[in-house]
């Protein structure tokens, strides 16, 4: 549904499925990337790839978005649209992981 959408539609549709705001998100990703042992060496910490793409579309204004950030908008609206609003633990935190909380309204 996502790819034939203009800039104006997809910016307000993307703002509609992301329900977490940036600190949020940023909490449930670092939350989830640490383990047991601590975070990896890795620069980007294990976070999930598309859910860093969402914090960063979510710092940005409409006017500045990039070619890059419309395609992750895009791919995470498929994703919640796919998923739907499953509630089960890890079908949650999987959802989470890119900005949307099934649990709320």
């Amino acid at each position: 549904m996502a790819k034939g959408l203009d800039t104006d539609m997809l910016w307000n549709l993307f703002h509609r499925t992301v329900n977490m705001n940036s600190a949020e998100l940023r909490s449930h990703l670092l939350a989830s990337a640490s383990h047991e042992d601590g975070f990896t060496s890795d620069p980007d910490l294990g976070i999930h790839e598309l859910g860093r793409g969402v914090l960063h579309v979510l710092g940005k204004r409409r006017g500045d978005l990039t070619r890059h950030d419309l395609h992750v908008m895009r791919q995470v609206v498929e994703f919640v649209e796919i998923m739907g609003d499953r509630t089960d633990d890890a079908s949650r935190r999987e959802l989470m992981s890119v900005g949307h909380d099934p649990l709320r309204g």
